[in-house]
C-alpha cells in the first residue's frame, strides 16, 4: 500500500510513462496507417486487364512517330495564336470580335 501511494506521487510514473507509451505507440500506429496508404496506392495504380490490352506499351513509340509525321505535314508558318475568352467574358461575343478582327486584317 505504501509503495502504491509513493508511485502515484512520483512525477516520472505519473507523466513520463504515459508520454513514452504515447510516443512509442504512436510511431507503431503511424507505421501501420502509412502502410495501408501505400498499399491502397499500389492497388489503384494497377490497370484493368481489358484496359491494359488497349494500352499496348510496345506500340507507344510508334504512335509518337505517327504524330510527329502529322505535325511535319502541317503548315505552321500561317498559324495564328488566338486568345480564348476569359471566364468572365461571353464566349460567343468574344469569338465574333476575333472573327471581325481577322476579317479586317485580311
Amino acid at each position: 500500500m505504501f509503495n502504491l501511494k509513493l508511485l502515484q506521487k512520483n512525477k516520472t510514473v505519473k507523466y513520463g510513462i504515459p508520454m513514452l507509451l504515447l510516443v512509442v505507440g504512436g510511431s507503431f500506429g503511424l507505421r501501420e496507417f502509412t502502410q495501408i496508404r501505400y498499399d491502397s496506392q499500389k492497388i489503384r495504380k494497377r490497370l484493368d486487364p481489358s484496359l491494359e490490352a488497349k494500352v499496348n506499351i510496345q506500340r507507344q513509340p510508334v504512335i509518337l512517330e505517327e504524330e510527329y509525321e502529322k505535325l511535319k505535314e502541317m503548315n505552321l508558318d500561317e498559324w495564328k495564336n488566338i486568345r480564348g475568352p476569359r471566364p468572365w467574358e461571353d464566349s460567343r461575343e468574344y469569338q465574333e470580335q476575333q472573327r471581325r478582327k481577322l476579317s479586317n486584317k485580311d
